[in-house]
């Protein structure tokens, strides 16, 4: 139950923002030049327990290729409701995708977690490609992905 009060927190912040607290957000994720087709990425959150809170954006528009982020599908069980309405393209090799969505204020230093899983076709899958704390002060500040993702960072 837990579960899905905090996924209809995290839904209503996204779609209506007058109801919740919440702030405009924009990520930015910086793919490395892997020399291989477009990036499936699946941006959700977890909760300090590490429960799946909900997804943000589906880089990636054919769920056939889903399966492919592993700890998103595992968390999700595949379930292509938890993209619709809020999936793009995917993102090429040395290219950026840069989104911006209203997040809740509560979900910043609260235990939250930001992941980004990725997948290539015919590369090794990379789940948990970028996994940081939602916080105030992270805000503006990259990290580096593990394989595919060069550099991400959120700014408020």
């Amino acid at each position: 139950m837990k579960s899905v009060l905090a996924t209809l927190a995290l839904t209503t912040a996204l779609t209506l923002p007058g109801l919740a607290m919440a702030r405009p957000v924009t990520m930015t994720t910086t793919l490395n030049n892997y020399g291989g087709d477009g990036a499936y990425l699946a941006l959700y959150v977890t909760g300090a327990g590490g429960a799946y809170v909900g997804s943000l954006w589906m880089a990636g528009g054919k769920s056939k290729y889903y399966e492919h982020l592993t700890e998103w599908y595992r968390a999700t069980g595949g379930d292509s409701a938890e993209v619709n309405g809020i999936t793009g393209a995917s993102v090429g090799a040395g290219r950026s995708l840069e989104i911006t969505l209203d997040l809740a204020d509560a979900l910043f230093d609260a235990g939250y977690t930001l992941h980004i899983d990725a997948a290539v076709e015919d590369m090794r899958d990379s789940p948990n490609e970028v996994a940081i704390p939602l916080t105030r002060a992270g805000a503006g500040t990259p990290v580096n992905g593990r394989r595919y993702v060069a550099d991400f960072a959120y700014d408020m």
